[in-house]
C-alpha cells in the first residue's frame, strides 16, 4: 500500500515501539464498559468528567497516551492504512474490503465536485475572511446545494414530534420525574419519522458530501486568498494528495502526500472534545449534519481548541535559534506564561500523535535549511520543557507542537493549519453524530442558580445609574 514511502512507515513503527515501552497495556475499567442509566459521576466546571453517552468509535487514555479508533491503535492505522480507509472505519465500524474501499473512494472523488457551491462561495469576499469563517459559510452553501431543507415549500415531518423534549424529563423534575424516559408515542414511530425526514440532510451520503466537500472548500479558499482561481480536483490523487494540490497548486511528492495522509488520520477523531460535542449537541435537536459540522467548525475556530499549531510556529520564529531557547524558556517560566504546543486537557503522558509527528517533522525538514533550523529549535525547547514541566506536572508536547512544522515544509501557510484540522475531523464529527442519533436524546444539562430572589421591580423613571454602567 505504501511501497514508495516505506521509510515513513518505519518511522511510525519506531514511534509505536517507543510508545509501547513507555505505557501500560490495560484500558481504564471504569471508562470502558457498558452503562446502565442513570449513572453517578464526578463533574467539574465545563462538564469535565461528565459521561454523556456511550461510543464504540474512539478511545483516549490520557494517563497512558493511547488513541484508539474502533479498536485499532493509531500507530498501526498510520503505518498501514489511509485516510479514506480510516474514514470508512470510523463511519461503518469495520475496515472495508477492496471493493468497498474502491467504491467509497470513487464516491468521495465524485463528491469533491461542487461547482455550484464554489461559484456561490466566490461571490463573497473570501480574501478578507478568516479561512475558518469561509469554511463555516461553505458548509451552509453546501446545505443549499445538496438538500431541500431550506426551500420555501419544504415541509418537515419532524413537526409530528412533540416540541421541545418529547419525554417526561426524568431525573430533573423532582419528585415527579421517572427512572426512565416515557415517550408520548411508540419508539418505532419516532424512529421512522426521524429516518424519513433526516435521510437527505443527515444520512451517510450527506456525511460523505461533507467529508469530500470541506476539503474542496479548503482548497478553494486557499487559492482565493492567494488571489487565484480555484483549480479543479485531480481524480488521480488520493484524498490527502488532492488536498495539497488544490491548496497550493502544486502536485505533491509521494512523501508529502503520505505525510499529509498520516496527519489527517491523526486528527480524525479525539474523544468528546469541544467541537465534537458541539456537533453532537446540534444534531441532538434533530437539526441536520450540515449544521452540526458547521457548529464543529465554529468550536474549532476558538483559540482554546484549534489554532495552537499556528502559534507554535510564531513562537519558534520568535525564539530564533537553539542558543536562545534556554533563556527564552526561563523568562516564560518566571512570568508563568503558557508554552504553546505543550500540555493537554486529557493527556498526562506523551501525546501519541506528537510521537508520530515529531519524527516526521524531522524527516520533512532534513533538506530545508530554514525548516531544519525551526525543527532544531523545537527539539531544544521540548528538551527544556520535559526536563522541568514534564517531571513536575506531566506536561509533554501535544499534537500541535510539530504539526505546523510539517505543514510549513509542504508550503502551506499558517492560517490554514486549523482548516486542515477541520478537514480531517469531519470524519470524527459525522461518525459520532450518526452513532448518537441511533439512540438520540437531546442534550439538556442544568446550571446551578446562584442569583437573588424576591427582588422588587422598579419603574424606569425611579432607577438610579447602576454601578456597572459607570
Amino acid at each position: 500500500m505504501h511501497e514508495q514511502t516505506q521509510e515513513i512507515t518505519e518511522i511510525i513503527l519506531k514511534a509505536k515501539e517507543r510508545a509501547v515501552k513507555e505505557t501500560g497495556n490495560e484500558p481504564e475499567p471504569e471508562l470502558t464498559k457498558a452503562l446502565s442509566w442513570p449513572i453517578n459521576c464526578t463533574v467539574g466546571p465545563g462538564l469535565e468528567g461528565a459521561i454523556a453517552c456511550e461510543t464504540k468509535i474512539g478511545y483516549v487514555n490520557g494517563a497512558k497516551g493511547w488513541l484508539i479508533y474502533r479498536g485499532y491503535n493509531i500507530f498501526d492505522l498510520c503505518a498501514y492504512s489511509t485516510f479514506e480507509e480510516v474514514s470508512y472505519l470510523l463511519m461503518y465500524g469495520y475496515l472495508p474490503s477492496e471493493s468497498q474501499l474502491s467504491s467509497f473512494k470513487k464516491k468521495l472523488v465524485q463528491y469533491r465536485q461542487m461547482h455550484h457551491t464554489k461559484r456561490l462561495l466566490m461571490s463573497f469576499p473570501i480574501e478578507k475572511m478568516h479561512p475558518m469563517a469561509g469554511l463555516r459559510l461553505g458548509t451552509t452553501l453546501m446545505r443549499q446545494e445538496f438538500t431541500d431543507v431550506d426551500r420555501e415549500n419544504y415541509t418537515s415531518n419532524l413537526v409530528k414530534i412533540i416540541s421541545a423534549d418529547e419525554d417526561s424529563i426524568p431525573m430533573e423534575t423532582k419528585p415527579m420525574g421517572e427512572e426512565k424516559a416515557i415517550y408520548e408515542f411508540k419508539q418505532s414511530q419516532r424512529e421512522k419519522i426521524i429516518a424519513d425526514d433526516l435521510k437527505q440532510a443527515s444520512g451517510f451520503e450527506s456525511c460523505f458530501h461533507l467529508l469530500a466537500g470541506v476539503a474542496t472548500l479548503t482548497g478553494a479558499i486557499s487559492r482565493l486568498r492567494q488571489g487565484a482561481m480555484p483549480i479543479e480536483n485531480d481524480e488521480s490523487l488520493s484524498f490527502a494528495g488532492n488536498l495539497i494540490y488544490t491548496m497550493t497548486g502544486k502536485r505533491p511528492t509521494p512523501t508529502e502526500e503520505r505525510i499529509m495522509d498520516v496527519s489527517l488520520i491523526l486528527h480524525a477523531d479525539h474523544g468528546m472534545n469541544a467541537s465534537t460535542f458541539a456537533s453532537m449537541v446540534v444534531a441532538s435537536t434533530l437539526s441536520d449534519v450540515y449544521l452540526s459540522v458547521g457548529a464543529g467548525i465554529a468550536a474549532l475556530q476558538g483559540p482554546l481548541h484549534g489554532g495552537a499549531n499556528e502559534r507554535v510556529i510564531e513562537m519558534l520564529n520568535e525564539i530564533g535559534s537553539v542558543d536562545n531557547v534556554k533563556s527564552w524558556f526561563e523568562k516564560k517560566r518566571a512570568k508563568k506564561e503558557k508554552i504553546m504546543g505543550f500540555g493537554h486537557r486529557v493527556y498526562k503522558a506523551y501525546d501519541p500523535r506528537a510521537m508520530v509527528l515529531g519524527p516526521l517533522a524531522k524527516f520533512m525538514t532534513k533538506n530545508s535549511n530554514n525548516g531544519k533550523k525551526l525543527f532544531k529549535v523545537a527539539q531544544a525547547l521540548e528538551k527544556e520543557v520535559i526536563s522541568t514541566l514534564g517531571k513536575e506536572k506531566r506536561i509533554f508536547p501535544n499534537v500541535d507542537f510539530y504539526s505546523g512544522i510539517v505543514y510549513a515544509a509542504m508550503g502551506i501557510t499558517a492560517e490554514f493549519y486549523t482548516p486542515i484540522f477541520a478537514v480531517s475531523r469531519v470524519a470524527g464529527w459525522t461518525s459520532r453524530v450518526q452513532e448518537y442519533m441511533c439512540n438520540n436524546r437531546i442534550f439538556r444539562p442544568r446550571a446551578m442558580y446562584t442569583g437573588p430572589f424576591d427582588k422588587e421591580f422598579t419603574p424606569i423613571n425611579q432607577r438610579g445609574v447602576s454601578k456597572k454602567s459607570k
